[in-house]
């Protein structure tokens, strides 16, 4: 019996490690699994550490986490593009009668990302242990979110793999592109904000001290305008390292505060109520929401299983635990519409497709009907997003240029109209 150390998470997403005393790393992974622990990573040690080891140790420890801190700068992370191309190629192998293991070899000979190929490797090695495909994924839960572990599991327990594949690549494929026209939308206002921001910083560090220095010359009255500029300039000059880790710091505060979970989900129910954006980000939700629970459900998962699986495929705490209130509702015998109106969540039209789906026995088509709408609407809101955006960044570059204009250019004037005056 060897002695493996491992790191992993349990059930609340909690890092955990420890060491086990197994025959191999797949017998330490088996037991893990178990125990309601992902593992992440295993590897044999030489013994249990005392507390003499540990004190002995510890510079080899300090070194480990560097090391590990420098892979995990270093590291490719698997995009959603990789996975997929993923689904795609497995679902044509699985489809061509392809062994999976053989399939999951070809994937490592084809596929560019290296961390992907890694995890590949590891998958199959899995499976050489004798765990099935989707225990084998669990072990990845950086790489391969619950959704797609769960359309695995339920591939591999109805024999039809290759139609869960097929149904992630659809789905995933959906999720990018919406992802890719927020991303695109979002980018020209932030890029007028940041040419503001820098247009600020030069206009207060070298334009301003330049018109200060001519007009302390000329030992004028100026007017408050040119005042609050020349303060401002010169606070800025004087205290701008106290600023820069004023904003660097309130920037970790904030970052940290949201990764609590009373932080981030306070931080997800905000999201949807911002001007602008908000209704953009409530309805793709909605839209994500709707599509995987479509997809969980055609693809066989129990409806229970598959509310738990989408509260964390939506991406966003304070939606999930709405959905986590539907599951609840529905394992007291409720109905899925009357749980989801008790959420608060969905408008009328929705519920009301929930409705007829229930009645119909066509909940997941009903639902694809919805994620289809919500859809629209999005790509819709995306198209004139720059439109609203725009009279608001003409707005705060309009009162920029008065600004600069009164403060600058007045006590100009004056001190010409003074001098041909004299």
């Amino acid at each position: 019996m060897a002695v493996f150390k491992y790191t992993g998470r349990d059930g609340k997403r909690k890092a955990v490690s420890g060491h086990v005393e197994a025959g191999s790393v797949y017998a330490v992974a088996n037991q893990l699994i178990e125990d309601g622990i992902t593992p992440i990573d295993i590897y044999q040690t030489d013994a249990i550490p005392t507390q003499a080891t540990m004190q002995l140790g510890a510079s080899q420890d300090i070194g480990e986490s560097l090391g590990r801190w420098w892979q995990r700068i270093n590291k490719v992370n698997v995009s959603l593009l990789d996975l997929i191309f993923l689904s795609r190629q497995m679902n044509t192998l699985l489809r061509a009668g392809v062994p999976i293991m053989s399939a999951l070899r070809g994937l490592t000979d084809t596929t560019e990302n290296k961390e992907l190929v890694r995890v590949i490797k590891t998958v199959r090695d899995g499976l050489d242990a004798g765990l099935d495909f989707s225990s084998s994924l669990k072990r990845h839960p950086e790489v391969f979110p619950p959704l797609f572990i769960s359309l695995v599991q339920v591939g591999e327990n109805t024999g039809n793999l290759p139609e869960a594949f097929l149904q992630l690549s659809i789905y995933l494929e959906r999720e990018k592109n919406t992802r890719d026209s927020i991303k695109q939308a979002v980018r020209y206002p932030m890029f007028v904000i940041f040419a503001l921001v820098v247009a600020l910083a030069i206009i207060n560090l070298f334009v301003i001290p330049a018109f200060a220095n001519v007009f302390s010359s000329l030992k004028a009255e100026l007017p408050w305008a040119t005042r609050i500029l020349i303060a401002t300039s010169k606070f800025t000059i004087a205290y701008w390292h106290y600023i820069l880790m004023a904003v660097a710091g309130l920037v970790l505060v904030i970052r940290a505060y949201i990764g609590t979970p009373k932080g981030g989900f306070h931080w997800d129910r905000l999201k949807l109520k911002l001007p602008l954006v908000g209704s953009i980000l409530y309805k793709a939700t909605l839209g994500r929401l709707a599509r995987s629970l479509a997809v969980t459900l055609r693809s066989g998962v129990p409806l229970v299983h598959g509310l738990s699986v989408v509260s964390g495929a939506v991406d966003n705490k304070y939606v999930g635990e709405r959905v986590q209130m539907m599951r609840e509702g529905v394992e007291r015998g409720e109905s899925l519409t009357r749980t989801a109106t008790a959420t608060g969540l969905f408008p009328s039209l929705v519920t009301q497709m929930l409705s007829v789906g229930e009645e119909s026995g066509a909940v997941d088509e009903m639902l694809s009907e919805v994620a289809q709408f919500y859809e629209g609407e999005v790509d819709y809101e995306l198209k004139n997003l720059s439109s609203a955006i725009e009279p608001i960044l003409i707005a705060m570059l309009g009162g920029i240029l008065l600004v600069v204009a009164l403060g600058v250019f007045l006590p100009m004037w004056d001190l010409a109209a003074a001098a041909r005056g004299g």
